[in-house]
């Protein structure tokens, strides 16, 4: 007999079982895996509903929209996972597999990758 390393509960089964029950396992690796801190959790939010915005806006893969219409939606241009140079001088900006470049006359062609 082992003890569940969530509740504590004695149960028996496999020599390498950890726990005594899925809802034991799923409440343990919740725990784990929540954002740690209140400024995490409030990053990873902005980075979710950018991703969000962008993939409202750009549901055939490539699009263009105004700075007018992400910023109603309530993008927020300080937040994004990484960003590509491409060989043609051109910047874009991700959130994973959502991308925009800027344009002219504050448009933004929005793209998304192959994944």
């Amino acid at each position: 007999m082992k003890n569940c390393i969530e509740c504590g509960e004695k149960f028996s089964g496999r020599e390498d079982k950890k726990f005594c029950s899925d809802g034991c396992r799923n409440a343990y690796n919740n725990k784990i895996n929540k954002d740690s801190t209140n400024y995490m959790r409030n990053i990873n939010n902005k980075l979710r509903k950018n991703y969000r915005i962008l993939g409202e806006l750009n549901v055939e893969g490539k699009t263009k929209t105004s700075r007018t219409k992400l910023i109603a939606k309530g993008f927020d241009f300080e937040f994004f996972t990484n960003i590509l140079h491409t060989k043609t001088g051109n910047t874009y900006y991700f959130l994973y597999d959502q991308g925009y470049m800027v344009l002219e006359n504050d448009y933004f062609i929005l793209v998304k990758k192959d994944t």
